[in-house]
């Protein structure tokens, strides 16, 4: 597995997404499968793990930590910060609420240090400068390593990145959203030297091909169950755009996952794409993208041969949109 750079933190050029694994696309898988695909990722080289205090809320942060322990020292763990988990819900970015809340991720995480701490969504309640303040305090007591920010704007970057060097940005980018091309988020972390770490890269699903007209999706367990994207209707309007990738990948001797992943990783040496699955099987398929290695030309044809097509549905529903900044 080769390395990359988020800033100055250098990772698996593939990293391991830990969210599904205490459910949001479906139930949580059992945690024997959870702790045994995490060290399977780290045996066949990956050395990323992303996850956060809200996944579960807390189950995703105790599987990584108790799967990662007996290595702790050859990996980098990234948590997030940033709702508030108490019966007030919402979102709670005070730096008094960063500051009690990360020694409850270190003790989950069982570690002494967080390698990145990233802000889930942007508070708009709170000075992105006093978050990004709160965090230089946790970096310079040695129990964070880097400062991540998620679906922030541009201008919230920079205000953060002039108080505290942005390491990382994540927000969904793949062959479904390529929102990040046009809204200046690639361009600034290209300027101000942060890595970009797309979740989402397989569409949320929608590029696995294991999606259809009767899939169905559990509103208990499963957010999908309420964005406009995964209805019936919507599923059946974006089949040509998902088969067409997967013609292009059968070109290359490829899955559509793995095109889907080779394709991040060709538009810029500072994305680290973060695919999370709880069945080995699948992990060992995604893997295999880092091999696949895409020329200009391979990004052209893609290009041009998914441009006759629209993406159906938008990104989330309403209410999660609220909380990503435009």
């Amino acid at each position: 597995m080769k390395k990359r750079q988020l800033g100055t933190l250098e990772v698996s050029e593939l990293g391991f997404g830990c969210m599904n694994l205490a459910s949001n696309y479906g139930p949580a898988a059992p945690i024997d499968d959870a702790i045994k695909v995490i060290r399977e990722a780290h045996s066949k080289g990956v050395t990323f793990f992303d996850t956060a205090e809200v996944y579960g809320p807390y189950t995703s942060e105790t599987i990584v930590g108790g799967a990662l322990e007996p290595f702790r020292n050859e990996v980098k763990i990234a948590t997030k910060f940033g709702f508030d988990l108490t019966e007030k819900g919402g979102l709670n970015s005070r730096p008094d609420h960063i500051t009690w809340m990360v020694d409850g991720c270190l003790k989950r995480l069982r570690t002494d240090h967080i390698d990145l701490f990233y802000q889930h969504r942007v508070d708009p309640r709170v000075p992105i400068e006093d978050v990004a303040a709160a965090v230089k305090e946790l970096i310079a007591a040695g129990k964070v390593l880097h400062f991540g920010l998620s679906e922030a704007s541009p201008e919230t970057i920079r205000k953060a990145h002039a108080v505290q060097p942005v390491t990382a940005l994540q927000t969904e980018y793949s062959l479904m959203n390529r929102d990040p091309e046009k809204n200046g988020l690639l361009d600034t972390c290209e300027e101000l030297g942060i890595g970009f770490v797309p979740w989402g890269p397989m569409g949320m699903g929608y590029l696995t091909q294991k999606l259809n007209t009767d899939t169905k999706f559990d509103p208990k367990s499963d957010l999908r169950a309420g964005f406009d994207r995964f209805k019936p209707e919507t599923l059946a309007a974006n089949k040509p755009f998902v088969d067409c990738i997967t013609e292009l990948a059968k070109r290359k001797g490829a899955t559509t996952a793995q095109l889907s992943l080779a394709w991040l990783l060709a538009q810029k040496p500072f994305i680290v794409p973060i695919p999370g699955t709880g069945k080995v099987k699948h992990l060992e398929e995604n893997i295999e993208a880092s091999k696949l290695v895409l020329t200009a030309e391979d990004i052209k044809e893609i290009d041009s041969a998914l441009a006759k097509f629209k993406v159906h549905g938008g990104r989330m529903n309403e209410e999660q949109m609220k909380v990503v900044e435009q």
